[in-house]
């Protein structure tokens, strides 16, 4: 068992990495508590739910919305619930950010923890405090920064998952390589074939690696004032992307790396061999790196990014491998180049 902090403002949140079994009784606080999590992982899992009566809500990004967050609200309130009750999310990406921000407001706040169940949600979404909804479609409009008491995650969850899925977390873990680790690139260059057959060594260096980087970048930038922008690479394009196409979110981001990317090149920041190694890395994952939607409606679709401040945007990009920069661009000069690299590259 490896375990890792992040120091928030508001509380620290402890992240263990190991094999748990899955029952709830085991593992779950003994305390009051309110577990959320979604129908599949209820219908995978049934025995991690058996002391316990659930909020089993739907999956996809289509119920990540206020609406769902209000099903949660109306549990409590029949549960009577207080400040003592303490929320858990079991699932991915969607669950832990639906289950955090119910938590984060309901009475102003109350204790929580995820059990992620996705590589996307270990490596990622569980871990650093962002919990969020979904709001006109529009990606994460609404959320708080908000600390959960424990993440536990558990490699061998990732066997009940569909490949579309693994590809998905694989995206991100690409990105804290490139972002903050190359020998963590070189590692997942070097052991491809050993990764997409989830080959229990690889995927826990992959989980616990990543999370070091996060949990470290968090910890010294918990709101997003400098370095933890770079967690964003491949977002900006990336959620412009995923909100024009049925790609799914890791997949988008995938995208999104393959643009800033060459957008670094474009600015004199890498080199163009650097863009290959990212782009051959990218297909060997089984991950998109083309346009799935028009160029023209993925540009002006960046202007609803929540990244931007009046009429720039904070575009994160690379200046070597496993080294990210923040640099803020105006949206006219990033629209202009970006046409330029649609034409050109893509």
């Amino acid at each position: 068992m490896d375990t890792l902090v992040v120091h928030g403002h508001n509380r620290k949140s402890v992240i263990t990495v190991g094999e748990r079994p899955l029952h709830a009784g085991d593992c779950l606080p003994q305390e009051r508590i309110c577990v959320v999590t979604d129908a599949r992982v209820h219908q995978l899992y049934p025995g991690f739910f058996e002391s316990c009566d659930p909020v089993v809500i739907g999956t996809g990004e289509q119920i990540k919305t206020l609406d769902t967050v209000a099903l949660i609200y109306e549990k409590l309130l029949e549960q009577e619930a207080d400040r003592a009750i303490f929320l858990i999310g079991v699932g991915g990406g969607v669950v832990c950010d639906i289950a955090g921000f119910a938590a984060a407001t309901y009475l102003r706040g109350v204790r929580f923890g995820f059990v992620p169940t996705t590589l996307l949600s270990q490596v990622d979404a569980a871990v650093g405090g962002k919990n969020g909804v979904n709001f006109k479609g529009f990606k994460n409009k609404i959320g708080t920064i908000t600390q959960p008491d424990f993440v536990w995650c558990d490699p061998s969850f990732f066997h009940t998952l569909p490949t579309r899925e693994i590809r998905s977390g694989l995206a991100e873990v690409v990105k804290q390589a490139l972002i903050a680790d190359i020998s963590l690139f070189e590692y997942i260059e070097t052991a491809v074939q050993d990764i997409l057959s989830l080959e229990t060594a690889a995927m826990r260096r992959l989980v616990l690696d990543c999370l070091r980087i996060k949990a470290g970048v968090v910890s010294r930038d918990e709101t997003e004032q400098g370095e933890r922008r770079k967690l964003n690479f491949g977002h900006t394009v990336g959620h412009a992307v995923e909100q024009l196409s049925g790609l799914a979110h890791g997949e988008a981001v995938s995208v999104g790396m393959a643009v800033a990317t060459a957008l670094s090149v474009r600015l004199g920041l890498l080199p163009a061999a650097a863009l290959t190694r990212i782009l051959t890395l990218l297909r060997q994952l089984h991950l998109p790196v083309a346009l799935p939607a028009p160029a023209d409606k993925i540009i002006a679709a960046l202007g609803q990014d929540k990244k931007r401040e009046g009429d720039a945007l904070h575009f994160v990009l690379l200046d070597a491998l496993g080294h990210a920069v923040v640099r803020e661009i105006r949206l006219t000069e990033l629209h202009t180049l970006l046409l330029d690299i649609f034409k050109e590259t893509f």
